[in-house]
């Protein structure tokens, strides 16, 4: 109710304010929701309401029925105020009465079973991985997939010209930057960092061209290990080696070099292992099989990166995760890793 204003008279404003305190308390008990309890504010006291229209009419009167009229104006406002207020509270108590009622669970019924999240098998091997060289003594180090054609190939003694490239040839970003093909770069990093002794494994993902088959993947995993210090020979990188291959394949295993050629080690060795005894797989070529590539530091290495190949000597392998774990799990097609197919990864 908006009152078709002309002077007041205090009577005349006193009248209009009831009326307009019976009007309000009519329309309170009327409320059922939060859009007409919004509705009901603008009324009363919105820019045109009720309430606001009565308190301009105060001009019209002489100073003293003013105070008395604005005590009367400034009491139904309070109470329209507060009277929103209050049934709003209690609109907002009957709708989480609601809510709760809604959302009541009835314990005594079966709980519903959901699956447990677990850790990929790339990870698991990697982290046993990572575990078994860190209570060797090694320190985790990592650096960046986007590589500098220096760190990548030239400081690992792999010139532009050098055919041993074409074995890691990489996806290239431009700049002379590219994605890197072994976790190596991060070898390189360190020793420039710090003088020797260095005791460090560098795991991460790596790219290569390779095209995806049973036994290749253009993305993949490494672990590789860099040991510098001074007396080290070829006879601490298999004490190194024995003592993982006994870790994480079993005491039934045992190992053997066969010679190799990496640019960055001299002198290099595959790294072979069987199972000892009529168990080992009739799918490995005589029982032995290559888990991955070792050797000697070459002392161009050493050099490059500010080390004296006459003070101190260093050991260096490098491993595929993937691999690891298809031999542990006799797994035959390296993609399987990749599809994450959830009846594949629910075996581990």
């Amino acid at each position: 109710m908006t009152p078709i204003i002309q002077a007041m008279s205090r009577v005349e404003l006193q009248q209009a304010v009831e009326e307009a305190r019976r009007a309000w308390q009519t329309a309170e008990a009327s409320v059922e929701d939060e859009a007409s309890l919004e509705a009901l504010r603008i009324r009363f006291l919105g820019k045109k309401g009720v309430v606001t229209a009565l308190m301009t009419r105060l001009r019209d009167l002489s100073p003293e029925e003013r105070a008395e009229a604005g005590r009367m104006l400034n009491a139904l406002k309070t109470e329209v105020t507060e009277g929103l207020e209050a049934r709003r509270a209690a609109l907002m108590e009957t709708a989480s009465r609601d809510r709760e009622a809604k959302e009541r669970y009835d314990f005594t019924l079966p709980g519903t079973w959901r699956p447990i999240g677990r850790l990929h098998p790339l990870t698991r091997v990697r982290l046993e991985i990572e575990d078994v060289f860190q209570r060797l003594g090694f320190v985790v180090a990592t650096g960046p997939e986007a590589e500098s054609d220096y760190y990548n190939f030239e400081a690992l003694n792999m010139p532009a010209d050098h055919p041993a490239r074409d074995e890691w040839d990489s996806f290239y970003l431009g700049e002379g930057r590219l994605l890197r093909t072994h976790t190596s770069p991060v070898q390189i990093r360190v020793m420039r960092s710090q003088q020797p002794p260095v005791r460090i494994i560098c795991p991460g993902k790596c790219y290569r061209r390779d095209n995806p088959d049973a036994t290749h993947s253009p993305v993949f995993y490494q672990v590789e290990l860099l040991w510098v210090e001074q007396g080290l020979t070829l006879a601490n990188l298999k004490w190194v080696i024995s003592e993982f291959v006994s870790s994480f394949f079993g005491p039934e295993y045992e190992m053997r070099f066969a010679a190799d050629y990496f640019p960055f080690t001299e002198p290099s060795a595959q790294v072979h292992i069987r199972k000892v005894g009529r168990e080992a797989p009739a799918r490995h070529l005589g029982g032995w099989l290559e888990i991955m590539g070792a050797g000697m530091v070459d002392p161009a290495v050493l050099a490059g990166v500010g080390y004296d190949p006459e003070e101190v000597t260093g050991f260096a392998f490098g491993l595929g995760v993937e691999r690891m774990a298809m031999l542990r799990w006799g797994i035959e097609d390296i993609r399987s890793f990749y599809e994450n197919h959830p009846r594949f990864l629910a075996q581990f």
